[in-house]
């Protein structure tokens, strides 16, 4: 039996190696880039991650790697009491939770057309046999090349050590050293965590948990690992889809854990542990700013124009599903168009300082300058040109 370290060694070599998509050239790095706490988008200007042919691209973007050693396997969970109990979802890999273990998501990339797009197992599973570590392989799993499935079972396997490993979940931020009273929080960081937690204000906490207490920064993974419908406004850099995204009821794949349409538009909370070095941003990868992620959280319900140029609100979504957008939580709070926000440009960027401090050592370069006060409350998020305005009933 190979030692976890050896399984991890097989992992990362089996992650970089760019010669297991077709054509040759995509390896999961190029997608999960370790230079940006392995999120990123391959080159890909539309937010979406691009695949291995052109003009192909993956259908959400790409979530972080890093600490997947701390997400449970999908299950629905009961909340509330006696008639009033429902069944929650949680936890789960991809944004649908449709994978129960790292093992078994490691198939999708790799047989997937608009991503790493081999024709099958067979195929991933000769290019494993010339691989450079193919004897390490042989070593530590037999001689599975003539199974397909046994050959990318043992992928799944060694992957998951390696997604899996101490180097995965680093736990080097500057919130990781304040709860180990190393540091301290900087006056608008320290502003930034009371808003993110105040019920009345950001409310983030509610879905992205976290503890404030001194001690284990293992308590703080910074999500609850349930689902939600925000109705992240469309992407108008992507590609329009041929079918809506309905998230964890998506009927169209046989591995989703639900088909009942009252689970519609929901997606699962990521961490938020190095959000602020993303270069996308909610499903659809329709942000590229985590200013503008804290701004629409605010302002959505206020100020629907601003991030629903068409005029019509959750764009995105199928108008059949429209109803099932959270709009209870914090910040909506039922609030309405021309209501005040939760959130005012100031305290938003506290948020966004005090997001921050979530970035592990490794990935600080990677952080951006605030924006100057003066254009605070500028969005850039990406606006739908008249000519390429599109239906937002298209899929009703």
């Amino acid at each position: 039996m190979p030692t976890p370290a050896v399984l991890a060694a097989i992992g990362r070599a089996i992650f970089f190696d760019p010669n297991l998509s077709e054509p040759r050239g995509t390896s999961c790095a190029s997608c999960h880039d370790p230079e940006r706490a392995f999120t990123g988008s391959h080159h890909s200007t539309t937010g979406l991650p691009r695949g291995s042919r052109p003009g192909h691209f993956a259908r959400r973007a790409s979530p972080s790697l890093l600490y997947l050693r701390y997400v449970p396997t999908f299950r629905f969970s009961q909340e509330g009491d006696g008639d009033d109990h429902q069944a929650a979802p949680f936890g789960g890999f991809f944004w649908d939770g449709r994978a129960d273990s790292i093992r078994a998501l490691t198939r999708q990339p790799l047989l997937n057309p608009d991503e790493m797009n081999n024709r099958d197992g067979h195929a991933v599973a000769m290019k494993i046999s010339s691989a450079p570590y193919a004897n390490d392989f042989r070593r530590a799993f037999g001689a599975p090349f003539d199974d397909p499935d046994a050959t990318l079972a043992a992928i799944g396997r060694a992957v998951e050590a390696f997604l899996t490993s101490n180097e995965m979940a680093p736990f080097t931020s500057k919130f990781d050293e304040v709860a180990r009273g190393r540091a301290r929080l900087t006056p608008i960081e320290e502003a930034g965590m009371r808003l993110f937690k105040d019920p009345r204000k950001g409310g983030c906490a509610g879905c992205h948990l976290f503890s404030d207490a001194p001690g284990d920064p293992t308590r703080s993974l910074f999500t609850d690992y349930g689902y939600d419908a925000v109705g992240a406004p469309r992407n108008p850099r992507a590609k329009p889809l041929t079918r809506p995204d309905l998230g964890l009821c998506e009927r169209t794949d046989p591995t989703t854990p639900t088909r009942d349409p009252g689970y519609c538009i929901n997606f699962r909370t990521p961490s938020l542990r190095n959000v602020a070095v993303r270069d996308a941003f909610m499903h659809n990868g329709t942000f590229t700013s985590l200013r503008d992620v804290v701004a629409f959280y605010a302002t959505r319900d206020t100020s629907p124009r601003r991030w629903y140029p068409s005029g019509v609100k959750f764009d995105d979504v199928p108008k059949r599903y429209r109803g099932q957008v959270n709009r209870n939580a914090a910040p909506y709070g039922n609030r309405n168009t021309g209501d005040t926000p939760a959130l005012d440009g100031p305290e938003i960027d506290a948020i966004v300082a005090f997001l921050q401090t979530l970035t592990d050592a490794r990935y600080v370069i990677r952080l951006t300058q605030p924006l100057p006060r003066g254009i605070r409350e500028r969005s850039s998020h990406t606006r739908v040109s008249a000519s390429k305005k599109i239906d937002p009933d298209i899929f009703d």
